[in-house]
């Protein structure tokens, strides 16, 4: 069943067994002190190897970057060890996994940077509150980044992805999307700069094109995916023109020839149907070439109708991999996925218990038994 989501696809140099990706899902389980992954997010991610690529949990790229309890970073040599496990446990099951690399920008709260503003594209403040170790808190105002401290980012990720080279990922993805740093570059009620990081379509896109191209001088455009959330409001993050600003990220991507490219498309319209193939071709889809993703809100009929009729090239699951950690298998069977238990308590909350205690398949019939 579903035979076109077990086509084996290649992104750029890296070679996916299946069309069944998993999505990028924050867990909150990383050591503390220090947002260092551990044994148990090893194993979380060894459970899931079956999917084509595993795109790992957003992780922070530096200390200024990561405002989220308990969620991994990648700047500091502890945490790069921590990935280790995770990468090698998934490699020996036969898996593929790239980091996704992540700067929250004003959705950092103060917290946990010593009492510093957080910082954004302008000095804007992000709608409701933070999660953070004490309780949630009112987001504060912004700083915005200067050109020199834009230049300093763009090196935090490029030593990120250095990281991420000697933790041993295949590869990586920028995190552009949800309303995050690139996010508020990208769009007008977060980005009211007047210099060339402002204004007109093609000057919002410029962080992301460097952020992109420091990625690429240190992994190849081969080994380097994005993504993208081009469906309103997210964060307080949003655009009138939603065509224009995300039809130019897409030429980013296109222009630098990047291994994939990731919609988080929820709802049944997706993102800018074209009025005259709405089922097969997203504006996106008709300017960056390269293998499309997409993401939410999927089953397995779902997903395989898009992937056959050429809408996208692979579909990200999110919320299904928690709770089924075989999820390829089950697609594979027709089988039914397992509900999430405990949800959503058991997304963020510490410890294993709904996190690596779901059973696969096998392992329901073997209890049955």
């Amino acid at each position: 069943m579903h035979d076109a989501l077990f086509t084996p696809i290649k992104l750029g140099a890296i070679e996916a067994r299946n069309r069944i990706f998993m999505a990028p899902l924050t867990r909150g389980r990383a050591g503390v002190p220090g947002f260092v992954p551990n044994e148990m997010m090893a194993t979380y991610y060894r459970q899931r190897a079956g999917a084509g690529l595993i795109i790992s949990e957003a992780t922070g790229i530096s200390v200024e970057g990561l405002g989220w309890p308990s969620a991994p970073g990648i700047w500091s040599d502890e945490q790069v060890e921590g990935w280790k496990r995770a990468t090698k446990a998934v490699h020996a099951a036969g898996g593929k996994i790239v980091l996704q690399l992540w700067h929250m920008g004003r959705i950092v709260h103060p917290v946990f940077l010593g009492g510093e503003p957080p910082v954004s594209a302008s000095a804007t403040t992000a709608p409701g509150q933070a999660h953070t170790p004490d309780g949630k808190k009112d987001y504060v105002e912004a700083r915005s980044l200067s050109v020199q401290d834009i230049a300093r980012v763009v090196e935090d990720y490029r030593h990120a992805a250095q990281n991420a080279q000697k933790a041993g990922f295949d590869g990586v993805q920028l995190h552009g999307a949800n309303g995050y740093l690139v996010d508020q570059f990208l769009r007008e009620t977060t980005n009211l700069r007047t210099d060339e990081y402002g204004g007109p379509p093609e000057n919002r896109v410029r962080f992301l094109r460097e952020v992109l191209e420091a990625l690429i001088c240190v992994w190849g455009a081969d080994r380097v995916g994005l993504r993208l959330s081009p469906n309103g409001d997210t964060q307080g993050c949003d655009d009138s023109h939603p065509e224009a600003i995300f039809g130019a990220a897409a030429q980013v991507a296109e222009d630098l020839g990047l291994a994939f490219l990731e919609l988080r498309e929820p709802g049944p319209e997706g993102t800018f149907g074209s009025t005259d193939v709405p089922k097969q071709s997203p504006m996106i889809r008709k300017i960056y070439s390269g293998p499309l993703v997409l993401n939410s809100d999927y089953d397995a009929a779902s997903a395989a109708d898009d992937v056959e009729v050429g809408k996208c090239d692979a579909i990200a699951f999110g919320r299904p991999f928690i709770s089924n950690p075989d999820l390829p298998e089950r697609i594979r069977a027709d089988a039914e996925f397992a509900p999430n238990v405990n949800v959503p308590q058991s997304w963020y909350m510490p410890g294993p218990a709904g996190y690596i205690d779901y059973p696969t398949m096998a392992e329901e019939k073997e209890a049955a038994e």
